[in-house]
């Protein structure tokens, strides 16, 4: 697909490009988000999305592996799942005298982990490795992940009965946290649903990439996309947040490591080969916020760690 640098920056462009046309032309709500879903998806992240139900999470993860051309599965997290019911296990085959390895549905490209805060925490433990390492561990042998590897993970905030809180481990997996919101015209949602004549058209959907397109933007975004070291330092200044008296745990290593890799991706999204202090202010809260743990006096009293984000975000010193 790509020849040269030059050649291969454009082109990624223009497949980003079309990617967000091809799931605007189904999906009513903000081009913003689905770019930054992208973005993050170009950077090899994994997303979580915290929503109202019928918001549409479900919908724009099966319409991304569509235009993708990747493989999908998507698993209802239940309080009876088992962790090899995610990552499969092995089973004795008489007739050959041997165990053979039955996979589980994380052996896809594209992973939906529906409502995964109603798993237990054993069962959410099981993504840990496979999120941070691209790798599963079944029975003492360890077996690679297919490339690339995407988790999008969705929950409900205004349920907590029978709900597990993921742990800090889990959601520091995660390089962003977005909410979709309500579309702003409901009555173009409708008209469409009239067009489609059914419920879910992620079917009909043009597929615009194919897994080694994929693969390659994400070489791209890792290897061609500048990064100044002014930008690097402005990023690292957000270390200063574990020093608030009001949090109990700040942005880890790997929380910087985040927004470094996230601000990459906006910038090819942006369509440059570099990245601007805009594309890192643009990410902070939802690259940083899910990541910050307040001290309890603070969580109790509805105390948002976004506020501490966007309070350190209007202060700190942007590069010129």
């Amino acid at each position: 697909m790509y020849q040269n640098n030059e050649n291969s920056m454009n082109l990624a462009i223009d497949s980003i490009n079309k990617c967000v046309n091809e799931i605007s032309s189904y999906y009513v709500g903000s081009n913003e988000i689905i770019k930054l879903i992208l973005a993050a998806i170009i950077s090899q992240g994994h997303v979580l999305l915290e929503d109202n139900p019928g918001t549409g999470k479900t919908f724009v993860a099966k319409i991304l592996a569509k235009i993708l051309g990747i493989s999908y599965k998507r698993i209802q997290f239940t309080p009876d799942l088992l962790p090899s019911d995610i990552l499969g296990t092995k089973v004795w085959r008489p007739a050959i005298g041997t165990f053979e390895l039955v996979k589980g549905p994380i052996f896809s490209n594209l992973i939906l982990a529906d409502e995964i805060n109603r798993a237990p925490p054993k069962t959410q433990a099981a993504l840990l490795e496979a999120m941070e390492e691209k790798q599963v561990t079944i029975e003492g042998e360890t077996i690679p992940l297919p490339e690339p590897f995407i988790v999008i993970a969705t929950q409900n905030p205004v349920e907590y009965e029978g709900t597990y809180p993921l742990p800090e481990a889990q959601m520091d997996r995660f390089m962003v946290k977005l909410s979709l919101g309500y579309p702003e015209d409901e009555s173009v949602l409708l008209k469409r649903r009239i067009s489609w004549k059914v419920d879910d058209p992620s079917n009909q959907a043009r597929v615009v990439l194919t897994n080694n397109q994929l693969l390659q933007i994400q070489n791209i975004v890792e290897n061609n996309i500048k990064i100044s070291d002014e930008i690097i330092r402005y990023i690292s200044s957000f270390s200063v947040i574990r020093k608030d008296k009001r949090v109990m745990a700040g942005p880890s290593g790997r929380g910087l490591i985040s927004l470094m890799r996230m601000s990459r991706g906006v910038a090819l999204t942006e369509s440059r080969d570099f990245v601007i202090p805009d594309d890192v202010k643009k990410i902070c809260e939802i690259t940083l916020a899910h990541r910050i743990v307040l001290q309890p006096e603070y969580s109790l009293e509805s105390y948002k760690a976004s506020n501490i984000v966007n309070e350190y975000l209007s202060k700190l010193e942007v590069p010129k």
